[in-house]
């Protein structure tokens, strides 16, 4: 029995997490119960030393020092003070009236307003409930069926975990050891691409059911021409202001993240007061809220750290890498079974327990292989967003649930009786929704340049890019899995140059690999 336990202690302790997860044990303590327990049952096995619980403190002391994390509460008061300056219902009204007269408008809307809020909120209940409140009794009033507008504004608002300034990329650029900076650059464009599959879908529904998503009526188009326009651009002077103030300045190499956030929380408070809404309740409320936050993100950082002390002290790294690398397929096989993974954790866990849990796991397996971590932190962010949709457990869906009408109600416009949204309605709106999602992993792994390209464009040098599809002289020389473009694995080319020949399959691919 020794014998088995000293010599199964990396998976046991794995199973052991994934029980106390089902049991629905809070992952932070689960996390370190698990990790001290097994490290003093290592300890009197012999496998482990009394001394490894020595670095615990100076472990733990890295966390609370460590600079990057500081942009966490700074995003996160900025998103709560955004959400009650009165900036999102103005948003909402205005564009909804631009895009009102033609079908799906309000959704469009929606959309737009929902990318918008995530460039500058960062914060995805934050979007969703705002949204919530102010759009869906508006599609209820004008004959939205339920299921596309409750998919609509969930999967909008979940445009926050993606878009930059995700607070999920600050955690996974942590986790991987990358730049922030870099990883924000790297997530735009698979953001908007994400927007942009939305829209379609919108334009979709309208074109077969054109009686699910109908444009707005003319008597509740109440700003046309000219005073329309200076309204648009009115309201998106703010908001844009604002992404310029977080986000170009990080991405200009004028501010860190962390000095973004801070700049970002403070704009934040410009436009609350410049709107009125200011005030100490407002000011207490968010600062609570960030605080819970921030103890939630560095609670579960603490207890993954005890875990992974113990998990690398009875090599369950190594473990972990030999499961990973033995796959077939390779790198492919590799990115197959991460991404399955991922898309089922997701289902029980939130996208900061699956950053905090499996990244650190899959990130030097990855590397090892030769993927870019940059690439690879913004695939899994892609596809932890899917957790917020994922019925019946999607965070996403129960903000919505919180502000749509459970029960019937009387329009405050019409007076009519509206019938009420269920569950069911909510759950089936984001099904269509979670498709499109992984079509869009599917979209970053077949085209790595979304990510890459502008990497590429701030500093890396794409001529060192190597492809890792090999070509059949390789096949036939070389067995092992192919390198992602690492200069280890450059095999000699016809030219004897050292580098990887490349085939035609591979150009879309050649620039997901190390700078």
């Amino acid at each position: 029995m020794t014998q088995f336990l000293i010599a199964n202690m990396a998976p046991l302790m794995f199973a052991a997490l994934v029980v106390f997860l089902l049991f629905g044990y809070p992952v932070s303590f689960a996390l370190a119960a698990i990790g001290l327990s097994f490290g003093f049952l290592g300890i009197e096995l012999g496998l482990l030393t009394p001394a490894l619980f020595g670095a615990l403190p100076e472990r733990i002391f890295g966390i609370m020092s460590n600079d990057t994390l500081l942009a966490v509460p700074f995003f996160t008061f900025m998103g709560l003070i955004l959400e009650r300056s009165g900036m999102a219902e103005d948003l909402l009204d205005t564009i909804g009236q631009l895009f009102g007269p033609i079908r799906g408008g309000l959704a469009y809307a929606v959309i737009f307003v929902g990318a918008l809020l995530a460039a500058t909120t960062g914060v995805v209940a934050a979007s969703v409930i705002s949204m919530g409140l102010i759009s869906l009794p508006i599609m209820l009033r004008y004959g939205y069926d339920r299921r596309l507008a409750s998919g609509v504004i969930a999967a909008s608002g979940t445009l926050a975990q993606i878009i930059p300034p995700s607070l999920v990329l600050i955690v996974l650029a942590d986790q991987l050891g990358r730049s922030v900076g870099d990883m924000y650059a790297g997530a735009i464009f698979p953001g908007l691409v994400l927007t942009v599959l939305y829209a379609i879908y919108v334009f979709g529904v309208t074109m077969i059911y054109p009686k699910a998503a109908p444009a707005l009526p003319p008597e509740a188009r109440t700003l046309r021409g000219v005073k329309l326009l200076a309204r648009v651009l009115l309201v998106l002077i703010p908001p844009l202001a604002l992404i310029f103030l977080v986000l170009g300045t990080i991405f200009l190499g004028v501010a860190t993240p962390t000095e973004g956030g801070a700049m970002g929380a403070t704009g934040a408070l410009v436009l609350a007061m410049i709107n009125r809404r200011l005030t100490w309740s407002l000011l207490r409320q968010a600062m609570n809220s960030t605080a819970k936050l921030t103890s939630f993100v560095v609670f579960i950082l603490v207890g993954s750290t005890v875990f992974s002390l113990t998990f690398r002290g009875v090599n369950g790294d190594l473990w972990v890498e030999h499961l990973l690398t033995s796959l077939p397929g390779g790198q492919i096989g590799f990115l197959i079974v991460v991404n399955v993974l991922t898309f089922l954790l997701a289902f029980f866990l939130d996208f900061f327990e699956l950053a905090f849990i499996i990244v650190p796991l899959l990130g030097p397996v990855a590397d090892k292989l030769g993927i870019d971590l940059i690439w690879f932190g913004v695939l899994l962010g892609v596809n932890m967003q899917t957790s917020f949709m994922h019925p019946p457990f999607g965070f996403a869906l129960f903000y919505l649930r919180s502000v749509a009408p459970g029960k019937e109600y009387l329009d405050k416009l019409t007076g009519k009786p509206t019938p009420p949204v269920t569950t069911g309605q909510i759950y089936w709106g984001a099904v269509p929704f979670v498709v499109i999602q992984v079509v869009m992993v599917a979209i970053v792994i077949g085209f790595p340049g979304l990510v890459t390209g502008n990497l590429a464009k701030s500093g890396s040098d794409p001529s060192k890019i190597e492809s890792f599809v090999p070509s059949e002289s390789e096949d036939t020389q070389d067995q092992t899995p192919p390198d992602f473009g690492t200069a280890g694995g450059a095999k000699s080319g016809p030219d004897g140059d050292g580098k990887a020949p490349q085939s035609r399959e591979a150009d879309d691919l050649e620039k997901l690999f190390k700078k």
